[in-house]
């Protein structure tokens, strides 16, 4: 007869999906990965352009950059092609229960949204509400809207607020495969088509 160790409570090990993902851009390019992998969409982070000052070469195989600045403000973090429509959005993350700051956005950032909007691309931010674990799509004219009235005295103000965010974006469910589907939610919202979603 074989005594096999009985597990107790305490030592049983739980999977957390929270404990998958280490950013909300890991999390986002893992999703990336799925969609090329199963024939989705192509979408890839932008690299940031820098120009190399600077090189140390302690060995002839070992050269270190040490010196470096960015030529150009970045556009925005992610960009590539679903569904034949050019897509291109960014990624930010709020430590704030009450809502996501507009200075977490740049102006250059808005102008390329913008551009892209105009042109019939898809445009959004995906925003990670940290404390309540949530991951929200958040459309390009809502995001303008906040930003175009953040001056004006009586309706503006410096940030979108979490009950916008519950009323105006769409929540993101994180998942495993693919971690954060954000594509299923442009599909269903933005280019209210139910059946690419499936």
């Amino acid at each position: 007869m074989i005594n096999y160790p009985i597990k107790r409570k305490s030592q049983v090990k739980t999977t957390s999906y929270a404990n998958l993902g280490m950013t909300l851009e890991s999390d986002i390019e893992a999703s990336n990965t799925y969609y090329l992998n199963h024939g989705i969409a192509v979408i890839h982070k932008k690299p940031t352009p820098i120009q190399v000052v600077n090189v140390s070469y302690p060995a002839r195989n070992k050269a270190k950059i040490t010196e470096a600045y960015y030529k150009t403000p970045s556009t925005t973090d992610f960009n590539g092609v679903y569904q034949g429509k050019y897509i291109d959005f960014d990624a930010k993350e709020t430590n704030s229960k009450t809502s996501m700051p507009l200075k977490n956005v740049h102006e250059h950032q808005i102008e390329h949204l913008k551009n892209v909007h105009q042109q019939g691309g898809i445009a959004f931010l995906i925003v990670h509400f940290k404390k309540y674990n949530q991951y929200f799509l958040l459309p390009a004219d809502v995001l303008f809207s906040f930003w175009d009235q953040q001056n004006d005295k009586e309706k503006g103000r410096k940030s979108i607020p979490y009950s916008a965010f519950l009323e105006l974006a769409h929540l993101i469910p994180f998942g495993y495969q693919p971690r954060l589907d954000y594509l299923k939610i442009v599909s269903l919202k933005l280019l209210k088509d139910p059946k690419i979603a499936d």
